[in-house]
């Protein structure tokens, strides 16, 4: 079953465009993973939502996607309410659509 993850950002100032190209550039080549897109929410504010084979896929790719995060950490501000600097979630889809 397609499961997908969202983790949401917010980009300390003067570091979007760096923030940018470094999603551009990082490898996120993961097995299960169907394809992936960063997504600017607001000023400063970003998420990434991933679209996955299933939950094992996100499991096995979580220390993979730890580690590109830890290139990332440095330019992302806290989000406060004791989240940190992201805002992780993951779950398998119970409806899916397509347009026409």
């Amino acid at each position: 079953m397609t499961a997908y993850n969202v983790v949401r950002f917010k980009v300390k100032p003067g570091l979007e465009e760096a923030f940018v190209n470094e999603h551009r550039q990082a490898n996120f080549e993961f097995a299960g993973m169907r394809k992936l897109a960063l997504v600017k929410t607001g000023e400063r504010a970003y998420c990434v939502i991933g679209e996955w084979d299933g939950m094992d896929s996100i499991v096995n790719a979580r220390p993979g996607m730890v580690a590109v995060l830890d290139r990332l950490r440095g330019m992302l501000e806290d989000l406060g309410n004791g989240l940190g600097v992201t805002d992780p979630v993951s779950g398998e889809a119970v409806v899916e659509l397509s347009g026409a």
